[in-house]
C-alpha cells in the first residue's frame, strides 16, 4: 500500500523547510511513501527548498488551493493520498493512526482535529468549536486530509470553482460515496495536527467574523471569488 503525501505551497520559504522535515520524519511509519510539493506559482525559494528536502516538485501556475492540491494529486502514484498544508506539522503518532485507518479496510477518507500555535483564548475557543463540528459533521480541515486515491479521482478531486472551504465541499461528496460503498469517514482526534496560527495573527478577529458572516448570508457564493477569499491569496505570510 503506497501513500503519497501532497503539500500545496505558495511562497512558503519561511516555514516549508521545518514543515517538510517534520513530515519526512512522520512518513517513516509508512512502508512505502512519496513526498510531493506543488509549487503554486511561488515567487520565492519554495521550489528550491522543497527539492532540497527530497520532495518531488510539480508546478501549478494558477494561484488556487484546490488546483494546487489537484495538480499534486495528479502526479501521485500512491494508493492513498495525504494532503498536508505547508505550515502544518503532523506527528508520527498521527500518521501511524492514519495508517491504521487505511489498513482497516473500512475507511474511505478522513482528517484530524487541529491545534494552533497560540495561547489566545478566543482563538483556542474557535478551534475547539471547529474540532467539535469537524468530528460531528465528519468534515476534515484542509490542513490534513487523507483519502483513497481511486475515490478522490472518481469524484474529480477538489472543486476548482471554490477558493476556500473546498475541503468541506469535497467531504460532502465523499460522505455520499462512503454511504454507497458502506465505508466510513473518520476524523482522528487522539493526536491532533499542530498547525500555524498565522492567519489568526495576520488578520483581525473582526476580519474573520465579517468573512464568516458574509459566507453565511451569501450562502457560500463569495467562496467562488479569489478577491473575497483574500486571506488565502494576498500573499501575507
Amino acid at each position: 500500500m503506497k501513500v503519497s503525501v501532497v503539500v500545496p505551497a505558495f511562497n512558503e520559504e519561511r516555514l516549508l523547510a521545518g514543515s517538510l522535515g517534520v513530515i519526512r520524519e512522520a512518513m517513516s511509519v509508512f512502508n512505502d511513501a512519496e513526498l510531493i510539493v506543488c509549487d503554486n506559482n511561488s515567487t520565492d525559494r519554495t521550489a528550491q527548498i522543497a527539492r532540497s528536502a527530497g520532495a518531488k516538485v510539480v508546478f501549478e501556475p494558477v494561484n488556487q488551493i484546490a488546483r494546487a492540491r489537484n495538480t499534486g494529486a495528479a502526479q501521485a502514484s500512491g494508493d492513498w493520498l495525504v494532503f498536508v498544508d505547508a505550515d502544518s506539522y503532523p506527528s508520527k503518532e498521527l500518521f501511524r493512526e492514519t495508517a491504521e485507518a487505511i489498513h482497516s479496510g473500512r475507511c474511505l477518507a478522513g482528517g484530524a482535529t487541529v491545534t494552533l500555535d497560540t495561547a489566545d483564548p478566543a482563538i483556542r475557543c474557535w478551534v475547539a468549536a471547529w474540532n467539535f463540528l469537524s468530528r460531528r459533521a465528519r468534515w476534515a480541515a484542509g490542513s490534513f486530509i487523507f483519502c483513497e486515491a481511486a475515490a478522490f479521482r472518481r469524484l474529480g478531486g477538489f472543486s476548482q470553482d471554490l477558493y476556500a472551504a473546498e475541503e468541506i465541499e469535497l467531504f460532502q461528496r465523499l460522505k455520499r460515496l462512503a454511504r454507497l460503498e458502506r465505508r466510513s469517514i473518520v476524523i482522528l482526534h487522539r493526536h491532533p495536527l499542530r498547525t500555524s496560527a498565522r492567519k489568526a495573527q495576520l488578520y483581525t478577529k473582526r476580519e474573520h467574523l465579517v468573512f464568516m458572516l458574509k459566507t453565511l448570508l451569501l450562502g457560500g457564493r463569495n467562496l467562488r471569488s479569489r478577491e473575497s477569499c483574500h486571506a488565502w491569496y494576498d500573499g501575507r505570510r
